[in-house]
This record gives structure tokens, C-alpha cells and sequence, in this order.
């Protein structure tokens, strides 16, 4: 990965070219302070923002540390070449017409490659890229008005969209922005590559990555492990949806494990906390630029109405955050504030006895952060007509924050109920104020304490393929080699053949037709057959080939075990109700491959049929151990077949108490 400090903190910045979109970078970085030299280059000379221009790159007193190259895509390739031969720190190539025209121009990817071997190791940003602000040092390779101002530190933004970046600045909200970087066509610096450069500067506090695709996962997992190690706190607003993965397969795990799922994996395996709208991309910043991650997901919410109270819990219904109850020195403290007529909660009714009084008020507020209350929500709202009398409520906020040093957030049911002034008092107070009390309680989820990145590298998905579906015979063999659990089995010719087996195989018998994908749909599965009904059987189903197996019996559950190849994540592996609730309930989990035991285990938790597993109501507990060695030995196969496999799927896994077994398989792979 290429050194990008001198591109993102240069002390001096090239222009290329003229007109508007040129003038503005001058302009911008002239307004934000920027200390460091501004030469334009233009081939007629003449004066822009005040600076007379020089005619060629070679007149620069010195290779610029950062370049704007806001010229055609011909002449980008030749501008880049010639910074690249100077020693040049980096350039933003603003001209779009490369490879995200590819099927409009032809010749869009090739000049994106030539532009890529044009640069050689010196970092380039795009093509098709509106470049980047640099808040802290006023260096804005940035063609166009914003909202940012400087700021001695704050969080680090990367979009894959130059016009959700621009809105981003725009936000009012009391987050201070100290990077927003456009990515444009990645065709040399990928975004993972970016925000690992972002890293090297301390004064960043957490960093928000707007993602529309990965592009490579190894980049990712070693961003990843570096923002961990140096404890820079990091959250995604994934969007897109792979195309892929939405066709219908001839299993059930493909539509289960789709784009969306395979991306949530990808996030769970770097332990980055997931957003899906940006209002709480911000809300959520805002509070790791704060406190960091914080130390729970447990909550207290204070406020003078009950509604609002109630508001609040049902606002975190379904989500990963609690209000926890008041244990007894809490409600003695506050019982000591709010005097005997307030019913004492968490969320907490305050009432208006105390209002107008800040020493009482905090008084009341300070229990309610207590040593065990991650974050501590005031529910304020500030009228726009006069909020003069709601400075009490501000006041109290401060002095709980000073008093306890826990972190504390005033929070605005409708954004447009905080104030920009009281945002930035409270916000120099080190209390975070806070738009809209969904934002605030879905923030406040995802600022909660993440696992850790995986070390173990996400087997990638490989080349594109096409694959043929292997007979159920055949996948269970194949899996059977790599140590998964299949019942007795024997293929039969005929319905005879069928009746003729059964009599040696122990009762009770299933019995399947061969060559059928969905074989439940046209009744082509029979279970729990004798010996003397196989024959009838056979003869009713759409079908002259037939399997025949003993029926394992004394399931507690019944699961799918799916592994598919996402072409934009690699290989997700699925855990879902089994059988014929596998459409009926939706319930499942998504892992990227390799999934330890450990994560396996942990990732069954999460399934709604999971009490089934643990015995529910009395009833046996299934094997998890077993469970677990089952799904291991087909991340097995998939593993050692990476380069042909297309997807696996074992369905149902019927689980018992001593064993988990495949009772159907399902491989497609090339051949």
C-alpha cells in the first residue's frame, strides 16, 4: 500500500487545468486557511484566486505533495505520468469517462488501466473523483462548496459517492468532521486503502465508511486490524445489492445468503458496527467521536413526560440496547431529589416539580448515570420560538457530565427541536447532543462494544463460474469424506429394486426421487416407510430412480447448513431453520468462511429455533458439539474445493442428542 500522508497533509497543492471546478479547489482551500503553497498550472499562464499560474508541471519550484488534475481523461494519464517521474506525493483525478462508462466508451477501462500503470506507486484518488477535505490543516482538494470548517480534531468520512459526501458536510449537527474523502472508480486506492492512510493521523477519533462495495476483503481485514490496534472505533453504512445473489438457485441458501447477508457477515468478521441510514451515520459518529465504543449496551433515560418515557422504551423495542431497573441506592438518591410524588423508573419520569432549578435538576439527573449506564439520554426538546427557558435542562446536562465524567447525551426527539448554539455548548461541555431519538437509540446500538476482527483470512470467492448440480448420492459421499454424518443409503433402478433393497436396510425407511431439485413439491420424499410400503411408494413418484435410506429418528431440530460463493464477499456460510420451516420462518445467520467452532456456536445463539436446540420446555437437547463438527466438515469440503465449488447445502440437518446428520445434500460445482 502506498504512503498517503503527503497526499492527505500536503504542505503544498498543484492545480491542473482552469475553469470553475479548478477555481474552486483555490478558493476553498484559500478559505478553510490553508498555510502551505497553491501553484496553478495552465498552459496559458495568466492568475487564478490571486496566484499567477505556472505553464508546465517542470516550472513548480518543487514536486507538490498533492495535485487536483481537474483535465480530460487523455490528458489525465499524461499529467499523472509526469507528477509520477517528478516525485509528486499524489493526485485526485477529477475527469470521469474510465472504466464507470465502460458500457457506454470501450475504451473506458483501457485508459483506466493505463491511467493505473501511469501512476506506478505514487497514490492517485479515482478517477471520477471529487477528492477530499482536509478540516484539520484547510487542504481541500475539493471542487465544490461544502459545510465543513476547521477543527482541531474529529471524525474521518469516506463515501463511494461525491454527492452524499458533499450533503454529509452540510450536517448541522454538532459532529466535527475532520476528513471527508470522495473514492470515486477505485482504480488504484481502494477505500480500504484510504482508511488506513486516514489511521496515521491521531487527531482522528473514529472513522464512517459509506460502502457500495468491498472490493478486496483483504484489504479490508488489514484496515480492520489496524483501526483495532489502534483503538480507532469504525461503523458502516453498507448499501447495494449483488445481483447474484438474488437469482433464484436450486437451493434454498442462495436466496437466504444473499448480497446483503454476505456483506453483514463480511462486517461481523471486522468487527465493524453496521448503520443503514445517515442520519445515524452521523448520530452514531457523533457519539464514538465522544466516548469511543462504549462500555455496554445498557442505557438510562430521563425526561418530564411520560409520554416521552414511554416514548423511549418503545423506541429500543427490538433493538440490542436495555434500561436497566433502578437498583435500590439509585431510587434512594433519587427518592431524596424528586421527593415522594414521582414514580421512580428507568426510562425516568422526572416530572416539573424541579424545573427551572439546575442544582436540583442535576441532582436528580446524577443517579441516573450511574458506574453501570453506558450512556445516559436527557430527552430534551428546545422550542424554536423561545428556548430561553429550557437552559435549566442544558445547565444539567453539563454539570451531571462534570460530576460524574460518565458519558451523557441531550437528546431532541425531532432534530429540528436542538438548537446549532446549544449543540455546540453542550458539545464544549463533552455532552453529546443528539437529533432525533430513534438516531439517538440506534446509535447508541451500534457504539456498543464489538467484537474484535477475526485474524483467520476470509477464503476469497475466486474466479466466476458456472456449476452443475451434483446427485444427492454423490454430495453426501463426497461431504461423508470430510467427516460429515449420512444415513445408510443405496440407489435403486426401479420401484422393484426399491422394495427389493428395504427389506435388508433397518425400519423405518425414507424414500427419495433421484433427479428432482425441490423433491417435497412433487411429492417425491417419503419418510418413515416399512419395508412392505416402499414399493407403492416408488410408484407414485415423477421419477424411475430412486434412493432409499434409513430414517434417522429422534431429532430435536432440524437445520440448513449452506455455504454459497458471493461473488462480491467470498463464501458465506448460512445457519437457518431446517426442513420445510427453512421459507416459512426466514430465521437464519450468516458467517463469512472459515467460521471457527467458537463462532459457529456463538452464531446458533442467534436463530429463533435455537431453544429447540437446548432443549425447550424438558425436551432433549440436540448435540452441539455434533452440530458444530458437522458444519466444520463442510466448510471442509468447500474449502479444499474453493476453486470449483459454487454452493453446498445440507438440508435438513436433523439434530439429535447424540448426532447431526444430513439427510440431504445438495453440491453444485464446476466440472
Amino acid at each position: 500500500m502506498s504512503d498517503l500522508s503527503r497526499l492527505f497533509r500536503p504542505k503544498s497543492i498543484a492545480v491542473i487545468g482552469g475553469g470553475a471546478w479548478c477555481a474552486q479547489v483555490i478558493a476553498q482551500s484559500q478559505k478553510m486557511g490553508f498555510s502551505g503553497s497553491i501553484w496553478p498550472v495552465h498552459p496559458k499562464g495568466g492568475a487564478f484566486g490571486g496566484i499567477d499560474a505556472y505553464t508546465t508541471l517542470t516550472d513548480l519550484p518543487e514536486p507538490p505533495d498533492a495535485t487536483f488534475i481537474g483535465i480530460n481523461r487523455e490528458a489525465t494519464i499524461a499529467t499523472v505520468t509526469g507528477l509520477r517521474d517528478m516525485g509528486a506525493g499524489g493526485a485526485v483525478c477529477f475527469a470521469s469517462g474510465f472504466a464507470e462508462a465502460a458500457a457506454e466508451d470501450a475504451t473506458g477501462t483501457t485508459l483506466q488501466a493505463e491511467l493505473v500503470a501511469a501512476a506506478g506507486a505514487m497514490p492517485i484518488l479515482g478517477p471520477n473523483c471529487y477528492g477530499f477535505i482536509n478540516a484539520l490543516d484547510g487542504a481541500l482538494l475539493w471542487p465544490d462548496q461544502h459545510g465543513c470548517a476547521r477543527v482541531d480534531r474529529g471524525v474521518a468520512i469516506l463515501t463511494q459517492s461525491s454527492n452524499i459526501a458533499i450533503n454529509l458536510t452540510m450536517q448541522k449537527r454538532g459532529l466535527p468532521i475532520a476528513y471527508t474523502v470522495t473514492c470515486g472508480n477505485m482504480a488504484q486506492t481502494s477505500q480500504a486503502d484510504i482508511a488506513c492512510g486516514l489511521l496515521d493521523d491521531p487527531r482522528v477519533t473514529a472513522i464512517g465508511v459509506h460502502i457500495e462495495g468491498f472490493g478486496s476483503l483483504a484489504a479490508w481485514e488489514r484496515f480492520a486490524l489496524a483501526a483495532h490496534e489502534r483503538g480507532i472505533p469504525v461503523i458502516a453504512l453498507k448499501v447495494g445489492r449483488s445481483e447474484h445473489a438474488q437469482k433464484a438457485a436450486v437451493s434454498h441458501t442462495a436466496s437466504l445468503a444473499g448480497s446483503d447477508a454476505g456483506a453483514q457477515a463480511v462486517l461481523d468478521q471486522l468487527g465493524i458496527s453496521r448503520v443503514h441510514d445517515l442520519p445515524t451515520f452521523l448520530e452514531t459518529l457523533k457519539l464514538l467521536h465522544f466516548y469511543g465504543r462504549l462500555a455496554s449496551n445498557r442505557l438510562s433515560s430521563i425526561s418530564c413526560s411520560g409520554g416521552e418515557a414511554s416514548l423511549a422504551a418503545d423506541t429500543a423495542h427490538g433493538r440490542n440496547v436495555e434500561f436497566p431497573p433502578l437498583d435500590s441506592e439509585q431510587k434512594q438518591a433519587l427518592k431524596k431529589a424528586l421527593g415522594p410524588k414521582v414514580a421512580l423508573a428507568n426510562p425516568l419520569d422526572y416530572h416539573t416539580y424541579i424545573w427551572r432549578n439546575d442544582g436540583a435538576m442535576a441532582d436528580a439527573w446524577t443517579p441516573m448515570a450511574a458506574p453501570d449506564i453506558a450512556l445516559t439520554l436527557s430527552i430534551v426538546d428546545y422550542p424554536h420560538t423561545d428556548a430561553s427557558d429550557w437552559v435549566c435542562a442544558t445547565n444539567a446536562a453539563l454539570e451531571v457530565r462534570k460530576r460524574t465524567g460518565r458519558p451523557v447525551a441531550v437528546v431532541a426527539t425531532l432534530p429540528e427541536l436542538m438548537p446549532q448554539d446549544v449543540a455546540a455548548q453542550l458539545a464544549a461541555g463533552g455532552v453529546t447532543p443528539m437529533l432525533g431519538l430513534s438516531e439517538a437509540i440506534a446509535a447508541a446500538e451500534a457504539a456498543a462494544p464489538k467484537n474484535a476482527p477475526i485474524r483467520e483470512p476470509m477464503l476469497p470467492p475466486g474466479r466466476d463460474r458456472d456449476g452443475t448440480v451434483l446427485t444427492e448420492v454423490q454430495a453426501k459421499v463426497a461431504l461423508a469424506q470430510h467427516g460429515l454424518s449420512v444415513p445408510l443409503l443405496d440407489i435403486a433402478e426401479s420401484p422393484e429394486a426399491a422394495e427389493k433393497m428395504a427389506t435388508v436396510m433397518p425400519e423405518p425407511l425414507v424414500l427419495k426421487g433421484i433427479g428432482i431439485a425441490h423433491k417435497s413439491d412433487v411429492g417425491a420424499v417419503r419418510v418413515g416407510l416399512k419395508a412392505a410400503e416402499v414399493h407403492a411408494a416408488a410408484r407414485e413418484m415423477p421419477t424411475e430412480t430412486f434412493l432409499i435410506e434409513e430414517m434417522i429418528t429422534g431429532g430435536v431440530a432440524e437445520l440448513l447448513v449452506g455455504i454459497t460463493r458471493d461473488p462480491a464477499h467470498g463464501f458465506v456460510l448460512t445457519l437457518a431453520a431446517g426442513g420445510t420451516m427453512t421459507e416459512i420462518l426466514s430465521d437464519a445467520v450468516s458467517l463469512m468462511v472459515p467460521a471457527s467452532d467458537t463462532a459457529v456456536k456463538q452464531a446458533l445463539t442467534r436463530l429463533k429455533t435455537y431453544p429447540l436446540l437446548i432443549g425447550f420446555r424438558g425436551q432433549p437437547a440436540a448435540d452441539m458439539n455434533a452440530i458444530s463438527a458437522a458444519v466444520q466438515a463442510i466448510q471442509a469440503y468447500v474449502v479444499e474445493n474453493a476453486d470449483t465449488v459454487c454452493e453446498v447445502e445440507v438440508n435438513p440437518l436433523i439434530c439429535t442428542p447424540t448426532r447431526a446428520v444430513a439427510a440431504d445434500a445438495l453440491i453444485r460445482k464446476a466440472t
